[in-house]
């Protein structure tokens, strides 16, 4: 990680990799537009951990997955998966890997597995990872 020098200084870089497996990304104002509230509350949710955001783009702008938003919510299931994943030892690369990697026995990703109110087996699988 490195410093960012705002209020989000654990906020890190992802690699091309990681960052061609996110197919659309938000960034913070359309977030807080899209969930009615002020952008201060959207970086509150990122410093919480129940969002991750990483430095994007020429300008390094935080932004966020566009998959981690459902309407005017973030998508349900999200920050427990998150929580568990952090538990296991995973940093937030690790957790965008993961979440975007298809799994041909969900099928689909995580993160759409998520979107789609399948969030127990998503649960049950990043639970089963710190075994």
């Amino acid at each position: 990680m490195r410093p960012t020098g705002d209020t989000l200084d654990h906020v890190t870089e992802i690699d091309a990799k990681t960052d061609a497996l996110v197919p659309a990304w938000l960034h913070l104002p359309d977030i807080a537009d899209m969930l009615d509230v002020e952008v201060t509350r959207v970086r509150q949710l990122v410093k919480e951990g129940q969002l991750i955001a990483v430095r994007r783009g020429e300008n390094r702008a935080l932004q966020v997955p566009a998959a981690f938003i459902d309407g005017d919510k973030v998508v349900k299931g999200l920050s427990g998966t998150l929580t568990l994943l952090r538990d296991d030892g995973f940093n937030d690369e690790e957790m965008l890997e993961w979440l975007f990697t298809p799994d041909p026995t969900l099928p689909g990703t995580p993160a759409q597995a998520l979107s789609e109110n399948r969030g127990t087996e998503v649960k049950r699988r990043a639970q089963a990872l710190a075994v």
